[in-house]
């Protein structure tokens, strides 16, 4: 690792992914936390007037508590679908709603609830059973039961001729791996198609990524892009480094992320990025 406290680089912003990155692993998805270190190394930060976020493929559900044990400027959910830019004034009911503030300091970047069940239909056609859902207002409306891979987050069976009126945030897909080379090729054209932890597919609005929720972030708090950070561990996470001013890749993290980071930090399982800024503060 080259300690920040090495470089001449000040940042003005710190983002960071959770999992895999900030949050240390666990057997189960809903067993991973954060540990005390990285809390008060991201409080100290904060303190010493450096802005932090959060930037999560994560839904409000299973993120929140995250942003309530830090001390944070914004959060972007859902791989940027869902961006808060003021924490302070949200709360679950809110971010949930499906309704924008009259002040802005919530946005959404999605697409229709009928849109997507016509691409989910569509893809069923060709693909029967093929295991996807919707995601919206952080309820997943899905063909299968989705305790097979998380334990708490809410779901509804669905036939995609019942799910409500609304702004969508994502379709997921839970392709075996003999389906992905099939589905590749079926996905709308106005679509993009991310893949977390090598198991979900992700179909979004082309502008409901990392990297742009970043741009976005920095327009609201008057920070260049080159001034700030953006630490972590997968593929969906590669743009939003390479455009940061600084990439910081946890030593855990995919190759094709460590071969683009700018820096490599310890890993998550050993607080890698309370590290780098603990390096920050020195």
């Amino acid at each position: 690792m080259t300690a920040a406290s090495e470089t001449l680089f000040q940042p003005k912003l710190l983002v960071a992914d959770l999992d895999g990155t900030l949050l240390y692993d666990a057997d189960v998805f809903e067993d991973r936390g954060i540990t005390k270190r990285s809390i008060d190394a991201i409080s100290r930060a904060h303190d010493a007037g450096y802005r932090f976020a959060i930037a999560t493929a994560r839904p409000v559900s299973t993120g929140l508590r995250f942003v309530e044990q830090l001390p944070t400027d914004a959060v972007v959910y859902l791989n940027g679908a869902l961006i808060d830019f003021d924490p302070t004034r949200s709360d679950y009911d809110l971010l949930t709603s499906g309704s924008i503030p009259a002040d802005n300091h919530i946005a959404k970047i999605g697409f229709s609830s009928s849109r997507a069940c016509e691409v989910c239909l569509s893809l069923l056609d060709q693909m029967p059973g093929l295991r996807l859902g919707i995601v919206m207002n952080d309820v997943r409306y899905t063909n299968f039961d989705i305790s097979v891979f998380w334990k708490t987050q809410t779901f509804q069976y669905t036939d995609f001729h019942d799910v409500p009126d609304g702004v969508a945030d994502k379709i997921t897909i839970f392709p075996l791996p003999e389906q992905w080379e099939a589905l590749r090729v079926l996905i709308p054209q106005d679509f993009t198609v991310s893949i977390s932890e090598g198991v979900m597919w992700m179909l979004m609005n082309p502008l409901a990524n990392k990297e742009h929720a970043v741009k976005l972030l920095c327009e609201r708090m008057g920070v260049s892009l080159a001034d700030t950070v953006a630490f972590g561990d997968d593929l969906i996470d590669i743009n939003m480094m390479k455009q940061a001013g600084r990439g910081v890749a946890v030593a855990n993290a995919n190759p094709a992320v460590l071969s683009i980071a700018d820096e490599i930090c310890p890993s998550n399982n050993e607080d890698g990025v309370a590290q780098w800024i603990e390096h920050l503060l020195h």
